[in-house]
Parts: C-alpha cells; sequence; structure tokens
C-alpha cells in the first residue's frame, strides 16, 4: 500500500476504527472481507489513487482498529456508517466478501452513499458453505493456538480458494497480521449463519450498485450476486473473467478498469 494519511473516527459503541486515505478524487471508501485488513487492497490501490480518494477501512478488531468484548455484525453495520459519514460528502462505497454485506447494510443506514459496489458478499442463499462440524474444528483449533490452521482452512474449504491463489496471498505483506486475527474468521463465521437477507429491505434501495462475480467464483457467490440482481432495483452486473474471489490480488488492473468504467458512466 502506498503511504497516505492514517485516520480514525469512534464508531456508535466506542470502538476506534482505523483507515487511511491517499489518491485525488471523489471519495472511494473500501471494505475488506473475513480475514484480511486494509492491505487487502495493496495491489490495486495505486490503479485507484489515480482516480479516487481511496479510504481503506481496518475493520475492527483487526489492523489499527480496536474491538469490543462482544460481538454482533449490526456493529460492523455501524462502523462503516461512521467513517462514511466522517468524509463529509457523498462517497462510493465498495465491499468485498464479509466486508460486502456491511457495505450494503451501511447504505440504508446514511444517505452519504452515492454509489455502491459489491464483490461477492456471501448472503444466505441455501448453499453449504461448508462441511458439518467445520465450524467446531475451528472453534478447538483456535483454541489450542493453531491460527495458521483457522485461516488455510477457511481460504480452501469456505472460500474454495484454489492452492495457487492461497500461495500468492502467503507471500503477500500482513499475511502474519492475517494469521494473528484468526478469531476474527470464526466470530463472523457464526454471526454470518444467523444473518438473514430479506429481499422486501431491499427492494426500495434507490442507491445505483455495481454487483462484480469472478466468472470462476463457486456458487455460494455466485448465487448471491444472481439473488441481488434479482432484488435490486438500481444495479449493474458484470463477471470478471478469469478471476475467483480476490481479483483485486490475481487481476488489479482489470478489477480497477470495471470500477472506474462504472463510476465515470
Amino acid at each position: 500500500m502506498t503511504e497516505g494519511d492514517e485516520l480514525a473516527i469512534v464508531s456508535r459503541d466506542g470502538t476506534r476504527i482505523a483507515f487511511s486515505r491517499s489518491g485525488q478524487g471523489e471519495p472511494l471508501v473500501l471494505v475488506h472481507g473475513t480475514s484480511a485488513d486494509r492491505t487487502r487492497w495493496s495491489k490495486v490501490l495505486p490503479e485507484l489513487e489515480s482516480r479516487f480518494t481511496v479510504y481503506a477501512v481496518d475493520r475492527r478488531g483487526r489492523g489499527a482498529s480496536g474491538d469490543a468484548d462482544d460481538y454482533a455484525i449490526e456493529r460492523e453495520f455501524e462502523d462503516v456508517t461512521a467513517v462514511v459519514d466522517s468524509i463529509g460528502e457523498p462517497v462510493t462505497l465498495l465491499g468485498h466478501s464479509y466486508g460486502g454485506i456491511c457495505a450494503l447494510e451501511a447504505a440504508l443506514r446514511t444517505p452519504a452513499v452515492e454509489r455502491l459496489v459489491l464483490y461477492e458478499p456471501p448472503l444466505p442463499v441455501g448453499v453449504e458453505i461448508y462441511e458439518p462440524g467445520w465450524l467446531d474444528e475451528m472453534q478447538r483449533l483456535l483454541d489450542a493456538g493453531e491460527r495458521e490452521a483457522v485461516l488455510t482452512s477457511f481460504m480452501t474449504d469456505v472460500v474454495r480458494m484454489p492452492a495457487e491463489e492461497l500461495e500468492q496471498l502467503r507471500s503477500l505483506p500482513g499475511w502474519n497480521e492475517r494469521v494473528a486475527g484468526a478469531h476474527t474468521v470464526v466470530r463472523e463465521t457464526r454471526v454470518h449463519d444467523a444473518y438473514r437477507f430479506d429481499p422486501d429491505r431491499w427492494r426500495k434501495l434507490t442507491v445505483p450498485t455495481l454487483l462484480l462475480l469472478g466468472g470462476l467464483s463457486p456458487p455460494i457467490f455466485t448465487e448471491a450476486i444472481e439473488m441481488l440482481h434479482e432484488t435490486l432495483p438500481y444495479r449493474t452486473f458484470c463477471v470478471l473473467p478469469g478471476q475467483q474471489h480476490v481479483a483485486m490480488v490475481t487481476a488489479p488492473a482489470m478489477f480497477a478498469q470495471f470500477i472506474v468504467a462504472w463510476c465515470s458512466s
């Protein structure tokens, strides 16, 4: 990630949420997914900074952000809302994976979201995302201090990340920080199981929304994007050819091109 301003706000429950600011142009807020922090965007950030002032958020529990004793997904919605509102002008809000759910919910909580980009949010669609007993095994590994095993299993068994992409991820700066934050994988998976997507809540969402899907992504992401496409009234659907769940890493120029082109149309 290039050098930028280091900023922070205090969320509704008193938790410190940190984010960086870099680039020049209209504001673009980036919200990473499970197991990551804002370094998730390091490869694509240079592609975006020439067009946007980019605000890359550390979600609670990792990076420079704080945390709370009790976890609830609603606090994450409030965190994203607080960052967006702190900017002081309309923003494009981009959420990846679990961060996409947070971004989607934030769009109902503040009028400052002018455009919304959702890259494969894992909305519950009735597709089994892990084998029975997997979550209990992850908790056992976490309790035993096997944090890297938790992270690796999440990437391979839930995200269905190919081996070559996982090795690429391991080679990037921030892998050790991902391992340190493995406890967030378990808690977010538990909360995700209880999250419910009610289409009626979203049919009146007037925020223009870009839905991004990897052309090789597994059903959990494909069917979630299809459900959003059927539900949201102001949406554009784009496929990232040859990609899966981390195109910002595996094809950063392509990923940025889709964002820039849509925001410029």
